[in-house]
């Protein structure tokens, strides 16, 4: 199985929001619809800004502790390195 971290964002630098999933599409359109209650919904975060898969859960999760205890700025470095533009990748994942 596949383990997604991902990163959501309301916008380009705005409110973040790190995951983990083994369903990429179906999490990120609960997101989209408002079908997830809590800190996404109350914040209208729904942008797939960026997204790394693991094969071991234990590693999917380790790695979103991290980077949820990351300083924001290495966050933003993060995105910025492979989607500059602060694209929604949910289409090209869909695709």
């Amino acid at each position: 199985m596949t383990y997604y971290v991902h990163i959501l964002a309301s916008r380009r630098n705005g409110t973040l929001y790190v995951g983990v999933t083994n369903d990429l599409l179906r999490r990120v359109f609960e997101h989209k619809q408002g079908d997830a209650e809590g800190f996404t919904k109350r914040y209208r975060i729904h942008r797939l800004v960026y997204y790394e898969a693991h094969q071991e859960v234990y590693r999917a999760l380790q790695r979103e502790k991290n980077i949820k205890h990351w300083p924001r700025a290495w966050k933003l470095a993060l995105i910025e390195k492979d989607n500059p533009q602060w694209l929604d990748l949910y289409d090209t994942v869909a695709a």
